[in-house]
């Protein structure tokens, strides 16, 4: 599997000050690169560069391959979207490839810049060096907050594939972020009060409008979202581990298009759009790849309404988000408990997962086995 590993660079100021204006010249090649190919309308990199590349070369002191990475940057762009000319950030990434990059150890890289290589310590991570990554293909050079990083992509062996003997339902939801078939749950409250706590102090700092309230609203750039990317983190490990343990499939909810499906209220907008359902499923999936477990998605429909016991599916049978109740045999318990289960029996690997009274009822549902891997 390919994932991409995020290097922190540990340069001198002057090497800081040199990467900086090699970032800038980069990015004006890229502009000048997609400005000439909007006005020739070419998409295609041998004919762009014939056009831009001696001008790049002399205008920018770029280095021959610097030169050839800009354009086909321009190019990438450009294809995306042929009706208008692409603008990039005077601090956006620069590619490097295995030509002007090469790794001095496992502690310090080699990089090309406007005034020759330049030779500099990183922070990696030991997650990757546990897992032995061997490093694959090109390198972005990126600038966060000051700070430079490399995020290259790493080849990182997959574990034996499990032979499943059950299945392991989860809910996906808002206020608890995910509930298994067996009863655990990992509440979303700490994200629920993270994001209304932002919110709030953001509106009152945006308010305000002086020039420390900017420089606070910038320091709070990103904060929810790497608070929830983190909980998401850890949930989905928790979630993968388990079905490893226990020699299980994970089975979740297609949850796709939902949001334009689902109707709520205006205070419930926020909650809804900033739902980072996708972000999780994708973390158990690649998780869950990398352990040897599979994932299925199944239909969602009418989970949060069958009855696990006698198969009826009713509206009636959850009258509150909490609580699930069956109108035919009075059946009950937690809401999201219930639906994990059943979103579990939609996919029964070898035998039934809950009770016999279950199979004719709900044999007929979708089911979706998933055969490609989404994620980072």
């Amino acid at each position: 599997m390919i994932l991409t590993q995020k290097l922190k660079l540990l340069p001198t100021e002057e090497q800081k000050a040199v990467l900086l204006e090699t970032m800038e010249r980069f990015n004006e090649a890229c502009d000048f690169a997609a400005e000439t190919a909007f006005r020739i309308r070419a998409a295609n990199k041998l004919l762009l560069q014939k056009e831009v590349y001696y001008e790049i070369r002399e205008r920018f002191s770029l280095s021959a391959q610097l030169a050839i990475r800009a354009i086909a940057k321009a190019c990438e762009a450009y294809k995306l979207n042929k009706s208008r000319k692409p603008k990039f950030n005077k601090h956006g990434a620069v590619v490097y490839d295995q030509r002007i990059l090469s790794w001095k150890g496992t502690d310090r890289v080699s990089l090309l810049t406007l005034h020759g290589r330049t030779v500099m310590p990183f922070l990696g991570c030991d997650y990757y060096k546990a897992r032995k990554g061997i490093v694959h293909g090109q390198a972005d050079l990126i600038l966060r907050n000051g700070k430079f990083y490399l995020c290259v992509a790493v080849e990182v062996q997959e574990e034996d594939a499990i032979t499943p003997i059950d299945a392991l339902g989860v809910d996906l939801g808002i206020v608890n972020l995910a509930v298994d078939s067996d009863g655990e749950t990992h509440s979303g409250d700490k994200v629920l009060k993270v994001r209304d706590r932002t919110a709030k102090l953001c509106s009152g700092l945006q308010s305000c409008g002086t020039k420390s309230a900017k420089k606070h609203l910038k320091k709070l750039s990103g904060k929810e979202k790497r608070f929830q990317r983190d909980v998401n983190h850890c949930i989905s490990k928790h979630i993968v581990a388990k079905a490893k343990d226990t020699k299980r499939a994970i089975v979740l909810e297609d949850l796709g298009g939902i949001r334009s499906r689902t109707t709520v209220s205006k205070a419930q907008r926020r909650d809804l759009h900033a739902w980072g359902f996708f972000q999780l499923r994708s973390f158990i999936e690649y998780k869950a790849k990398l352990s040897g477990v599979q994932v299925i998605l199944v239909d969602p429909r009418n989970t949060s309404r069958t009855c696990p016991k006698c198969g009826h599916v009713a509206a009636e049978n959850r009258r509150t988000r909490e609580d699930f109740t069956c109108v035919r045999c009075g059946f009950a318990g937690p809401a999201d408990s219930t639906v994990a289960i059943n979103i579990a029996a939609r996919d029964r690997i070898n035998g039934p997962i809950v009770t016999r009274d279950l199979l004719g009822p709900l044999d007929s549902l979708n089911r979706k086995p998933l055969n490609t891997f989404v994620g980072g």
